[in-house]
């Protein structure tokens, strides 16, 4: 197990075949006001890739927008409401296909209210995973090993967490549903962006 840290680009070819993980880190939880600086990447085979924009970056990076693009890749996020915006907004791609370990979470672990992503890793993999570094400054010239270490363990489980979560959204019946909903995220993603983050448009107020 390896975390490769790229500038600007994922290099060509170092992905297998199949579903990605997919993460994000920003300036901050505003898409139009607060950069994309990092972008993780991991096949589920051991390895991350973390791809990092500089803070006068044109975002040209043709070898991650086809990954991303790819509609033949599903794309597994935790949360991919936000990652979702902050990569159509900056890169100019919808990265789907997807699955959202989160949303899959909020289906069926309705006997809790904790659905981060140390939470699902610690009860469903037995696993640990630290979030110290999550309010990092994440558009710094240079980034810590804490901070990449960081990044990388935000997409290291989620392959594992999908197979969890298949298994218990077939259990309780809801698979389709969950099908639907992350069908709906790149649409709730643009609505993100274009000013109806915490308005439910669907309410009849």
């Amino acid at each position: 197990m390896a975390v490769h840290f790229h500038e600007e680009d994922l290099p060509a070819g170092v992905l297998a075949p199949g579903a990605i993980a997919i993460d994000t880190e920003t300036m901050g939880l505003v898409t139009p006001r607060d950069r994309l600086c990092v972008v993780q990447v991991s096949d589920g085979q051991g390895d991350e890739h973390l791809v990092r924009f500089g803070v006068n970056s044109r975002y040209d990076a043709p070898n991650l927008k086809a990954v991303l693009a790819d509609p033949a890749r599903v794309k597994i996020y935790h949360f991919a409401r936000f990652d979702l915006a902050a990569i159509e907004y900056y890169l100019g791609v919808v990265a789907a296909p997807v699955f959202c370990t989160k949303i899959a979470s909020k289906l069926t672990r309705t006997y809790t209210d904790r659905h981060g992503l140390k939470n699902l890793v610690q009860e469903l993999l037995g696993e640990d995973i630290s979030k110290q570094q999550q309010s990092s400054d994440w558009g710094a010239p240079e980034l810590s090993e804490a901070q990449r270490d960081y990044a990388a363990s935000d997409v290291r489980f989620l392959h594992r967490l999908v197979a969890v979560f298949e298994e218990r959204l077939a259990r309780e019946g809801r698979r389709g549903i969950a099908q639907a909903c992350f069908d709906f995220l790149p649409t709730r993603a643009r609505l993100d962006i274009a000013g109806w983050a915490e308005q439910d448009i669907f309410t009849h107020d």
